[in-house]
């Protein structure tokens, strides 16, 4: 049995997201038990209750040795406010826990990893459940928790440390006492909603922060609004240039981002979730 918590480092999700997510594990993921801390319905205008209620809730899950699973409820914004503070608060329990989320998440993912916290994970998360499409982006997650690898991201060798992180996410990271030391990792981008000047801007920040990286993929990049003015380079064009800029290999394409195709990407070197 592997026994999952769920929290809202960001923002709130409904009873509903609750009980598709229970639904879906008591009909195919017998092996697995979640259990939602009652801060996820808690709210606070955009936030899932105030940084000490979501950073309490978050505490409860991590440092409960009852639990082998951190899986974060969903993004949106709010967990880089609370991630700092959460990692000087871990104790022993939390170092052997699995923590699976993305988008915002990334904060506390990129803190918990520089920490060398547990098996972080960039996955879809427990929102994701209550559509159809979306629903097999869960059970990627809920396989790669029982020790099935089939959901990983294609590309990954094994050989080679990677790590996955949302654009602006990563960008807000570099330079802070969060940001993980990313030096010879494969790093995984993906964005979603903003304009390619603003993608190509994040990119002309992140080329002079980075370290050495071993390469660079380029995720999905959905929902971009439309210019008054075409910007004249796509997505990939602009990854590519920032690439050749910094002197990181481009190394193509990576099946992670806003959709229901995204894979999971553990941090580090690919393999079973710890808690498995």
């Amino acid at each position: 049995m592997t026994n999952i918590a769920i929290c809202a480092p960001a923002r709130a999700i409904t009873r509903d997201h609750a009980t598709a997510l229970q639904e879906l594990v008591a009909a195919e993921f017998p092996d697995h038990l979640v259990t939602f801390h009652d801060q996820c319905f808690e709210r606070m205008g955009h936030f899932a209750g105030d940084d000490l209620t979501r950073l309490t809730g978050f505490l409860d899950c991590a440092n409960d040795p009852a639990f082998d699973a951190v899986w974060f409820a969903r993004g949106g914004y709010g967990s880089n406010r609370i991630a700092e503070a959460a990692i000087s608060r871990l104790n022993a329990s939390a170092k052997s826990k699995t923590y699976v989320g993305f988008s915002d998440c990334g904060y506390l993912l990129g803190a918990l990893y520089r920490a060398g916290i547990g098996q972080c994970a960039h996955g879809s998360m427990p929102t994701s459940a209550r559509s159809e499409r979306g629903a097999e982006a869960v059970r990627r997650v809920l396989r790669w928790l029982s020790g099935d690898n089939s959901g990983l991201e294609p590309s990954l060798d094994g050989t080679t440390p990677t790590a996955a992180f949302n654009l602006i996410t990563l960008a807000m990271l570099a330079k802070t006492p969060m940001m993980p030391d990313l030096t010879g990792h494969i790093v995984m981008v993906e964005e979603v909603s903003e304009q390619l000047y603003a993608i190509d801007r994040v990119f002309f920040a992140l080329a002079g922060s980075l370290p050495r990286l071993a390469g660079l993929r380029l995720g999905a990049v959905t929902d971009i609004p439309e210019n008054d003015i075409p910007f004249g380079q796509d997505e990939e064009e602009v990854a590519k240039f920032w690439c050749a800029r910094a002197g990181i290999p481009y190394l193509g394409r990576a099946e992670i981002g806003h959709t229901a195709s995204n894979r999971v990407v553990p941090f580090g070197l690919a393999g079973p979730a710890a808690a498995s």
